[in-house]
C-alpha cells in the first residue's frame, strides 16, 4: 500500500497544478510560467520514480526466478572476477583506459586492410561534462525562456545603456564642478542662462531686485562695477562675496557650476535696463569677454559689442 500511497501524492499535486492553469485569467504571465514548469517538472519526479519502481520490480522477480542459491553463486563470481583483475592506474581510470593485457576483449569484429579498431568507452570526465550542458541547457531555458528571470542580449543592452547615461551624467556633473574663478568662461547656451537665472531668483533678488535693477546691491544692468565686470570678475565676487559691502559668499551655498550660470545670467542682463534702476556705483568698465558678440559698422570694420557693465 505505501508505494499506492507515494503514487497518489504526486498525482494530486498535478491536479492541483492544472486546477491553478485553468484559472489562468486570474494569473500573470510570470505566474503561468511557474505553473507551467511546475507541472513539467512534478512529471518528470513521476516518471523517474515509476522506472524505479519498476526496476526494483524486476529485481524482485529475478530473485524469485533463480533462487537464494543462484544469486549467491552469481555474487561470488562477480567477487572473485573483481579481485582477479589487476588494478587500473589513476590515469586508465579518469580516461576508461583499459590495460595492454585486455586490448584482445577489446579488437572489434571488422578490420580493413590489417587495421583493427578497439572498442574503447567514453572517458567518464567527458561524459560528466556533457551531462552539465544538458543541465546548464535545461537551467538556462528556464531562467530566460520560462520564468523571465534573466534578461536576454536586448533587455541587457537597454540595461547597460542606462546605467552608462547615469554615469555619464555624474561625470558631466563633476567636470562642469570643476570650474572655477580662472577657468570659467562666457557663453550664452539658453540651459546654462535658465539654470542661473533660476539660481539668481532664488538668491539674489532681496538684495538685486527681480530684475538685477539693484535694491540694495548694486544695479547689475548698467556699464558700472564695483569689483570688475568680467565674467571672472563676476564669478570670483559670487564665490568669495565682500563682507565690507554686505555681498555674502556663496561658495558653500552654491556648486561652482551654479555659480557659473548664475554669473553667465548676470552678465546676459547688459543693457536691458529695467524699470526703477538704481543709480550707477563703480567705474564703468569695457569687454574683454572673447565670448561678446560682434558687429560690424558702417565701414565694414568688426567691432566688439558691449555686453557687461
Amino acid at each position: 500500500m505505501k508505494p499506492l500511497r507515494l503514487l497518489l501524492i504526486p498525482i494530486l499535486v498535478l491536479s492541483t497544478t492544472s486546477t491553478f492553469a485553468d484559472e489562468g485569467s486570474l494569473l500573470t504571465d510570470a505566474q503561468k510560467n511557474y505553473v507551467g514548469f511546475g507541472a513539467i517538472f512534478l512529471m518528470l519526479i513521476l516518471f523517474l520514480w515509476a522506472m524505479l519502481a519498476t526496476l526494483r520490480a524486476f529485481k524482485v522477480i529475478s530473485h524469485i526466478l533463480l533462487g537464494p542459491e543462484a544469486i549467491a553463486q552469481a555474487n561470488a563470481e562477480k567477487v572473485a572476477v573483481k579481485a582477479a583483475k589487476p588494478k587500473a592506474s589513476i590515469v586508465n581510470k579518469l580516461l576508461s583506459l583499459k590495460p595492454l593485457s585486455e586490448e584482445k576483449s577489446l579488437v572489434m569484429d571488422h578490420e580493413y586492410d590489417g587495421i583493427q579498431e578497439l572498442n574503447n568507452p567514453t572517458p567518464p570526465w567527458f561524459m560528466y561534462l556533457f551531462y552539465a550542458t544538458i543541465v546548464f541547457a535545461v537551467c538556462y531555458i528556464f531562467i530566460y525562456h520560462v520564468a523571465g528571470i534573466g534578461q536576454l542580449q536586448y533587455d541587457e543592452y537597454k540595461t547597460e545603456m542606462a546605467v552608462a547615461a547615469k554615469e555619464k551624467a555624474i561625470y558631466l556633473a563633476k567636470s562642469a564642478n570643476k570650474v572655477d574663478e580662472s577657468t570659467v568662461k562666457l557663453t550664452t547656451d539658453a540651459a546654462t542662462l535658465s539654470s542661473g537665472q533660476s539660481v539668481f531668483k532664488q538668491n539674489c533678488t532681496p538684495c538685486h531686485g527681480e530684475h538685477a535693477q539693484g535694491v540694495v546691491g548694486p544695479n547689475l544692468t548698467d556699464d558700472y562695477w564695483l569689483h570688475g565686470g568680467t565674467i571672472k570678475d563676476v564669478f570670483k565676487t559670487i564665490e568669495y562675496g565682500v563682507s565690507a559691502k554686505g555681498m555674502p559668499s556663496w561658495e558653500k551655498q552654491l556648486s561652482p557650476k551654479q555659480i557659473a550660470d548664475v554669473a553667465n545670467y548676470v552678465k546676459s542682463l547688459h543693457g536691458t535696463n529695467p524699470a526703477n534702476a538704481k543709480e550707477p556705483q563703480g567705474d564703468k568698465m569695457a569687454s574683454d569677454d572673447s565670448a561678446a558678440p560682434k558687429k560690424a559698422d558702417a565701414k565694414g570694420t568688426v567691432k566688439t559689442a558691449m555686453v557687461v557693465k
